[in-house]
């Protein structure tokens, strides 16, 4: 059990190190504008893919989409549309996707 403390805390002081450094060296550079572009959509990329991970859920072989997580995103967007605050449509979306589990399964 401690050995597996100890990965995590390693994994940890890197990950923050790497971090750090990558700040450190960017710091006061100038980036040219499709450099600039890049790094504006690498976060939703990511956020897209994770949620996307989520959706689709390997069942025997087979990729299956998840009713509950894609009402429960799909409310999310349509609620953070009109709401305009991120954590009452989370909260939505939540509930949403708890009532479709329920209701579904």
């Amino acid at each position: 059990m401690l050995n597996h403390w100890l990965l995590i805390g390693l994994l940890s002081v890197s990950t923050y190190l790497s971090r750090i450094l990558g700040v450190e060296i960017m710091a006061g550079r100038e980036m040219s504008p499709s450099l600039r572009l890049y790094f504006n959509y690498v976060p939703v990329a990511i956020i897209t893919a994770l949620i996307i991970k989520q959706i689709l859920v390997p069942v025997n072989g087979q990729l299956v989409i998840s009713l509950p997580v894609l009402i429960g995103c799909l409310s999310t967007a349509m609620a953070i549309k009109i709401v305009k605050m991120f954590l009452p449509s989370i909260i939505i979306g939540g509930m949403a996707g708890l009532f479709a589990r329920y209701l579904l399964g």
